[in-house]
């Protein structure tokens, strides 16, 4: 498993989906910097910014983003024509996508160490007050694991899309769906708890000093784990999917009659 994880660390140099989940981690604190410039008498502090980025990372992009890049990561060894070369290999199917999603767990960190360097630039641009070491700590942890508590959350989506040939692009629909529905899931204590997505949140104490908010920790904590054993028998069940090349028939040749 080890020589799997760095073998799948190495080929992330090469894939430029990367900078794509870079790009999404940006386009949150942008769309935060948007919704700040609202006049609504709001007092933006850079604690209350860090927690706005924290919504549009599990509402709207970071559910997408990773489905997106974890679904490429696994599909590349059906597009690159490498798979029946890796199957040589005494490894089993699921134990390559063990690799992979372990592979795509770091990367859901370091997207979320990514999101809190341009969540403290952004701030710094803005000119929001309350930003200190702590503050920035605070950010750091509570943006990194929700990034992948995240990605926990959306493993089923990931793993059943690998069980379908080119099924990332349909993996990643589902997953932006399924972030959105954390939105509706937020508005019931029950729902935010059970819903895995915002699960997520519960496990890192989003806005726990609001009164009105109740996090249930072990609830949140059995959401996570219903998430990765569903992954676990999608990934234990999946099968290898090769491309069929039908083969070209030859065209017989036509021998003319007489002279």
């Amino acid at each position: 498993m080890f020589r799997m994880v760095k073998t799948e660390i190495w080929k992330l140099k090469r894939y430029h989906m990367i900078w794509a989940g870079v790009f999404l981690m940006l386009l949150s604190v942008l769309l935060t910097i948007f919704s700040s410039t609202a006049l609504d008498g709001t007092v933006w502090t850079f604690p209350f910014f860090a927690e706005q980025v924290i919504k549009n990372n599990v509402t709207t992009i970071f559910p997408m983003c990773i489905a997106l890049i974890a679904g490429y990561i696994i599909a590349r060894e059906e597009k690159d024509d490498t798979m029946k070369s890796i199957l040589t290999i005494p490894v089993s199917y699921s134990s390559l996508l063990w690799g992979k999603l372990f592979v795509c767990a770091l990367l859901s960190f370091f997207l979320g160490l990514v999101s809190t360097v341009f969540t403290i630039i952004a701030n710094l641009v803005m000119g929001f007050p309350g930003l200190s070491m702590a503050s920035a700590l605070q950010a750091l942890v509570q943006i990194g694991f929700n990034c992948l508590f995240l990605y926990i959350a959306v493993m089923p989506v990931i793993a059943f899309a690998a069980r379908i040939s080119n099924g990332h692009m349909v993996g990643t629909i589902i997953a932006f769906v399924y972030g959105y529905g954390g939105m509706f899931a937020s508005g019931n204590a029950t729902m935010a708890n059970l819903y895995p997505v915002t699960a997520s949140l519960g496990l890192v104490s989003y806005r726990s000093y609001d009164s009105s908010i109740h996090w249930n920790t072990f609830i949140c904590l059995l959401s996570m784990t219903a998430a990765l054993l569903i992954s676990a028998v999608f990934v234990v069940t999946a099968k290898v999917n090769m491309p069929v090349r039908t083969a070209k028939k030859q065209k017989k040749a036509i021998t003319k009659k007489g002279w």
